[in-house]
């Protein structure tokens, strides 16, 4: 992990989080009838909130609308869900506004083009291993494990090591 990531992801007050290909392995389950499932890593879920343990806002920014997803987020008690918005960037600016927080002050993990506004502009911008091509490219740091497969629980204890709280974390499950 290179002291450029570190002195980053000390600096983050959120971890927003892309869904598809992020907190999902990226495959798509329709169901005959209508509806949808995806499956989500526990490990991804319990970084998340050690994340939140340690004052760390999050949020989700999805361009796909599901209920599956509403219910992942109130499971993990993230406050702050946008779905079925394209423009993550746009709708970024307007959280951090109600935040009172910077683009300096956040951490973003995507996989693909819509991401790649936010991933270039915040301070802390991260892919998974699985991304696109051109989107790790751009990115300050790529996860090793692949989106759905703890690449995400990788992004929250690179935040919590680099602000000092993962060892705290995870003393108090001794």
């Amino acid at each position: 992990m290179s002291n450029e990531l570190l002195a980053r992801a000390k600096a983050v007050r959120l971890a927003v989080f892309d869904v598809d290909g992020v907190l999902t392995d990226g495959r798509l389950y329709f169901l005959p009838g209508g509806g949808e499932f995806k499956t989500f890593n526990t490990l991804d879920g319990h970084g998340i909130k050690m994340l939140m343990s340690a004052g760390v806002q999050t949020a989700i920014i999805s361009g796909r609308q599901s209920e599956v997803v509403e219910r992942r987020a109130q499971n993990l008690g993230i406050q702050h869900l946008f779905q079925g918005r394209e423009d993550k960037l746009v709708v970024l600016d307007g959280l951090l506004a109600e935040l009172g927080l910077t683009h300096g002050q956040v951490a973003y993990l995507g996989d693909d083009l819509p991401d790649l506004p936010v991933i270039r502009r915040v301070g802390l911008g991260m892919a998974v291993a699985n991304a696109d091509a051109f989107v790790r490219q751009h990115a300050h740091g790529v996860t090793q494990a692949r989106g759905g497969e703890g690449a995400a629980r990788e992004f929250c204890e690179l935040i919590l090591r680099a602000q000092g709280s993962l060892e705290a974390a995870q003393a108090a499950y001794l």
